[in-house]
């Protein structure tokens, strides 16, 4: 099957929402894993690594999970379609420069995919809409045990699973959601909570994770620590340390609402009067424009504006999403028109700020 015949178009990827999806636009759950007795894929010669991904493929695509899904090598797909999958957060930009002795599975709804041979053996990830840790982590343990059935995963009594990279070791989970932080970013307090976190042994990453920019008032959260902890107790920290998250962002949207109304609204207007009439917009204006909008959608500052429209924009307006739907490969200067022609068709119903008097 074709991958952009079995990928949901973006307005079905960007629908379900979630709870706390004013702040948590996703919640997820990574785990690494190896088999016994082999190489790991960065030291692994072209010949193992083919060989460990024909072990490792039958075994996930049988999976219950995997039923109905998408399987293929990297080699097969199209830089365009690697780019997709990673702004849909379904692979690395590591997977993505992959080639052959790597593969990629993902479940029918989406909310499953493999990586495998990328620094692991087996990178596993569960995403869910809005704040659904503990549920996202159900689905990948129920995964991971399925796995594990016909699978011989490289452990150790003392340390865990073991993986590539020490960070990793013990539990090979990785715990994070994606968090949507304009009213923090806004009131200046973003750098104070940001520190806060990291202290308590956590990690903040931008968009596309580690050293990537926090494009669109978006962090992502996740556990630092792998060993020495149980999966619950993890999943348990980084669920009470977002509620925490969320109860700042919205204390800091209701305080910028009743201290600095005009200039929260001129932050939104601005936002809104650039992407509904602008005819070149970059990539990185864009995300943080519809970000101040999607505030504004979400303090019902617009008139019938949903925010699954915004969400959907984001999705659309990043690069490899713009040339699938022109149907060509655009220069930079090219996709700046063709986005802001999207946006100017996508918005031209909003009727600018709904305000009070």
């Amino acid at each position: 099957m074709d991958l952009k015949e079995f990928l949901a178009p973006p307005e079905g990827h960007a629908g379900p929402s979630g709870p706390n999806d004013h702040v948590v636009l996703s919640s997820r759950v990574r785990l690494a894993r190896n088999l016994a007795g082999t190489a790991f894929p960065g030291r692994a010669k072209k010949a193992q690594r083919v060989e460990v991904c024909e072990a490792i493929l039958p075994a996930v695509s049988a999976a219950s999970a995997m039923r109905g899904g998408f399987s293929s090598p990297m080699s097969d797909l199209k830089a365009l379609e690697k780019q997709l999958l990673v702004e849909r957060h379904l692979i690395s930009r590591e997977h993505a420069a992959k080639g052959t002795g790597s593969a990629l599975v993902l479940n029918k709804e989406g909310v499953l995919s493999v990586m495998v041979n990328e620094e692991d053996h087996l990178r596993m990830q569960a995403l869910l809409p809005g704040m659904q840790i503990k549920q996202v982590w159900q689905k990948m343990d129920r995964f991971d045990s399925s796995l594990e059935k016909k699978l011989n995963f490289a452990f150790d009594a003392n340390y865990g699973y073991l993986t590539a990279c020490p960070t990793n070791l013990g539990t090979g989970i990785r715990v994070s959601a994606m968090l949507h932080l304009p009213g923090l970013v806004l009131s200046d307090q973003v750098n104070q909570i940001v520190q806060a976190v990291t202290k308590l042994g956590h990690a903040v990453r931008g968009l596309y994770g580690e050293g990537t920019e926090a494009l669109g008032h978006i962090f992502q959260v996740s556990n630092q620590m792998t060993l020495g902890e149980s999966e619950a107790d993890i999943i348990e920290r980084i669920h009470k340390v977002v509620l925490q998250i969320i109860e700042h962002e919205e204390n800091a949207r209701q305080t910028l609402l009743q201290s600095k109304p005009q200039e929260l609204y001129n932050h939104i207007g601005r936002a809104y009067g650039i992407l509904a009439h602008a005819h070149i917009v970059s990539s990185k204006e864009t995300m943080n424009q519809l970000s101040l909008m999607r505030l504004g959608a979400k303090l019902d500052l617009f008139e019938g504006l949903e925010t699954t429209v915004l969400d959907e924009l984001f999705l659309l307006s990043q690069p490899a999403h713009l040339q699938q739907m022109v149907g060509e490969k655009l220069s930079g200067e090219e996709r700046d028109v063709h986005r802001a022609d999207l946006l100017r068709r996508s918005l031209s119903s909003v009727q600018g700020l709904k305000l009070e008097g």
